[in-house]
């Protein structure tokens, strides 16, 4: 690789042939720059629909619904209301769940108040764990406490649609009173929506209390809308979900057949879908981009078998001065390699600075265009197509180089 001599040859066998070695070229080059740009826009893609998920990307959600099936006397159509004591059930003879969060939500048509302003709001009962499930970027004050939940304070989070709605520009809401139907609640922290869905909207316009606050002041005793989970470690969530619902099941005497009664959404397979989607988009960039690269590494490779053609003669004469089959494959196989890695790199240059510039104005302007976001390319992805422009350098020079060190230097010598 550092023979002078070598190289002087090559770079007039290329100089020699500019238009042919360049045409030849564009094939390896094409097929990296594909590749690159292919794989760096369904990272964006993957990077625009993951800032979707806003909450934790293995949460279970359970609900009630109504039964179904008629069971130990008592009739279908019968609604299920899920307690307080449900949580305790669960973390008891559920080991599996990491975190549990019971929500409710304030039922009815009312308006929220402060001063002379008032609006409509959803309000819903929360506690501590749910900024596990569905994380919240708290921007002032705080979040509702474990305190708040024992003590039942009549605390209140607001959203950026409340700020807008019910308090003047530049006024500080932390410490003020907000009217929730005729209870006044002081405002302890503020908050903003993570995520970028139609899910952000409604969360923007919600306000969040402690969840024994709610049951107590709006007539919702030991009552429970929903559960928010997340798993221990290592656990999938669908086995959080199955549990927990056979264990609802149980204790509200509802149908192991009746698959209506409690309602579920689990995320984690959600999620593992659309990775199964990334994946698939990644495999059909990678054999776009090999196919072209193969086609570009057989016009290298036909090049080769012209060049060995050529310099027939040349080559006889080097095997009567005593040159070995090692130095003539060699000297093939590098030109070969020194073609197709510098188309590739070319390339691999030309799709990450395209890549690059994309992601710097996507990033600098805060745009994404419909679900893409900003494009990235993975380090890996560009080790991978080095190590892949040397193999396939060598083995474009392989069947060439083989032909040229079997060349017999008498028959060679006769040729004109």
């Amino acid at each position: 690789m550092i023979d002078i001599d070598k190289w002087t040859e090559i770079y007039n066998t290329v100089k020699k042939h500019k238009l042919r070695t360049a045409l030849t070229a564009f094939g390896v080059f094409w097929g990296i720059f594909m590749l690159v740009l292919l794989l760096g826009a369904g990272k964006g893609l993957e990077k625009g629909i993951t800032s979707e998920f806003n909450v934790a990307k293995n949460a279970v959600f359970v609900w009630t619904q109504r039964t179904s099936v008629p069971y130990m006397g008592l009739k279908a159509g019968r609604f299920i209301q899920m307690t307080n004591d449900d949580i305790d059930a669960i973390r008891a003879f559920v080991p599996e769940v990491g975190v549990i969060a019971p929500s409710n939500q304030l039922q009815g048509s009312f308006s929220v108040v402060y001063g002379t302003k008032s609006s409509a709001f959803t309000v819903n009962g929360e506690t501590p764990e749910v900024l596990q499930v569905k994380p919240t970027n708290v921007v002032s004050g705080r979040f509702i406490n474990q305190k708040d939940i024992v003590e039942r304070r009549k605390v209140a989070v607001v959203g950026p649609r409340t700020l807008e709605l019910l308090f003047a520009e530049g006024v500080d809401p932390i410490g003020k009173y907000i009217s929730i139907k005729g209870i006044y609640f002081q405002v302890v922290g503020t908050f903003k929506p993570l995520g970028k869905d139609e899910d952000v909207v409604q969360d923007a316009q919600t306000i969040y209390i402690p969840n024994t606050t709610l049951q107590q002041a709006f007539n919702q005793p030991n009552q429970v809308n929903f559960f928010a989970m997340t798993p221990k470690s290592g656990i999938p969530a669908a086995v959080v979900e199955e549990k927990v619902k056979a264990l609802l099941m149980k204790r509200h005497k509802v149908a192991p057949t009746d698959l209506k009664a409690f309602g579920s959404a689990n995320v984690e397979k959600e999620f593992q879908d659309v990775q199964g989607l990334f994946a698939g988009i990644a495999g059909f960039s990678w054999l776009v981009s090999i196919g072209t690269i193969v086609a570009g590494i057989i016009g290298v490779g036909n090049i080769m078998l012209i060049v060995v053609k050529e310099r027939t003669k040349e080559i006889g004469i080097r095997k009567a001065l005593g040159a070995t089959p090692l130095s003539i494959v060699s000297l093939i196989i590098q030109e070969s390699i020194v073609i197709t890695g510098f188309a590739g790199y070319i390339g691999l240059l030309a799709g990450t600075g395209l890549i690059a510039a994309i992601e710097g104005f996507m990033v600098d302007n805060n745009v994404q265009a419909g679900f893409f976001g900003p494009p990235e390319v993975n380090p890996a992805v560009a080790v991978t197509a080095t190590v892949l422009l040397v193999v396939a350098g060598a083995l474009a020079g392989l069947i060439p180089a083989t032909k040229a060190a079997r060349v017999n230097p008498v028959v060679a010598l006769q040729e004109e």
